[in-house]
């Protein structure tokens, strides 16, 4: 259980150090927002493209571990690159990377993670992987403000290549022996044989399956440009200050996923998922407008709020109901990468659209336009996705 506390904590932290800070960091070499989204979208393309393959390589290896070390190694390459010459073709060549090869990560953890606890203990594992993801990306929010105000925009970089180190050990602290290679590919407890296992082809019969694919990526969608959006309005005139700015938004958002991701892990088998989506579907078109409607900074901030909440919430519950979908089939793992693959072209156009309305028009009609997909997505999903929890499962059903 350690371990897996400390690899979710480590590789927050890494995750952090390339993600939304990365569009504030490009602002200062002068690239346009036009630029800065299509740097975005190419990671985000990198990782549509090896999301299903990553998937189905958890579910076939038993080497969990080796897998997260392999992507690890390959983030602090692509940091280096960034950090050594943010060209355009070197920043475009790391993006390819970084969002090739971190691929790996969700559905190694999320297999890791069952693989180890079983199926009864899973909600609440995933919210205590959520907990400690979260702390984790506060401690890197806060480390990295730090270093961009008082350092340099570019030794946030350096800081994701040193916390290489840490995550490795985590890694060694979980012991092949303690995970369940059977139950971490979502096969029916007492084991299913790999080649018994149902293709992806049955994912395209599930309808269910398919309409939580369509909310997921109208929910990703809208939420993907959001911050790095603000990362970018906040960065207008402010200089080195964008990077503290930058992260109080962060430290803000996922404050409140450490604080909220445990309870969703408890109450997911209780509730049921439907009315735990519902707020974080229905919070998501209120922050695109709140957005709009002020340029304090403070307000700003404290609108993040919200993007803890929903995030905090979807990060737990989307996985238990994918899990819930795939139960006995043997590909968790290969279904939770399609549905992340998904996930990235949605997360990628936004990138880029966003970030053309917004060159175009203005931040204002940029997060109304996230808003109004954000809506869509709460109305989809309230019609026509139903309850995944088995009544056996719930505590109150």
């Amino acid at each position: 259980m350690l371990g897996l506390d400390w690899l979710n904590f480590f590789l927050a932290d890494v995750q952090t150090g390339v993600g939304p800070f990365l569009a504030i960091y490009l602002a200062g070499y002068q690239w346009d927002e036009e630029q800065v989204g299509l740097a975005l979208m190419v990671g985000g393309v990198a990782g549509i493209l090896t999301q299903t393959p990553a998937g189905a390589l958890v579910d076939r290896l038993r080497s969990k571990r080796a897998l997260v070390a392999m992507g690890m190694m390959a983030v602090a390459v692509g940091a280096l690159m960034v950090a050594f010459q943010p060209t355009f073709w070197s920043v475009m060549a790391a993006q390819v990377l970084i969002g090739g090869t971190s691929s790996i990560f969700v559905p190694a953890i999320c297999a890791i993670s069952l693989g180890v606890v079983g199926r009864a203990a899973f909600d609440l594992r995933q919210g205590r992987n959520q907990t400690c993801n979260a702390t984790g990306n506060v401690a890197s929010a806060v480390c990295i403000g730090m270093l961009g105000y008082l350092v340099s925009d570019r030794s946030i970089f350096f800081f994701t290549v040193a916390l290489a180190v840490p995550t490795f050990v985590s890694l060694w602290l979980i012991r092949p022996a303690e995970i369940d290679y059977q139950m971490a590919r979502g096969a029916d407890d007492g084991g299913m044989d790999v080649h018994k296992a149902e293709g992806i082809g049955a994912f395209f019969k599930n309808r269910t399956l398919i309409v939580f694919l369509i909310c997921t990526v109208m929910f990703h969608f809208s939420n993907a440009a959001m911050l790095p959006l603000l990362g970018e309005k906040l960065a207008k005139g402010q200089g080195r200050s964008a990077m503290m700015f930058m992260a109080a938004c962060v430290v803000t958002t996922q404050f409140v996923i450490a604080t909220l991701s445990y309870w969703t892990g408890q109450k997911a088998s209780v509730w049921g998922r439907k009315p735990l989506l519902l707020i974080a579907f229905g919070v998501l078109p209120v922050r695109g407008v709140l957005y709009t409607l002020t340029t304090n900074t403070a307000a700003l901030v404290a609108i993040q709020v919200l993007d803890g909440v929903a995030a905090g919430i979807f990060g737990v519950v989307s996985v238990l109901v994918i899990a819930d979908l795939t139960r006995g089939t043997g590909r968790f793992n290969t279904t939770l990468g399609a549905i992340v693959t998904a996930v990235g072209i949605g997360a990628s156009l936004s990138q880029m659209m966003a970030g053309s309305i917004v060159h175009r028009f203005g931040f204002r009609a940029g997060f109304l336009f996230l808003a109004a997909i954000a809506a869509v997505a709460f109305a989809v999903y309230y019609f026509f996705m139903p309850e995944t929890l088995e009544p056996t499962d719930g505590n109150t059903r």
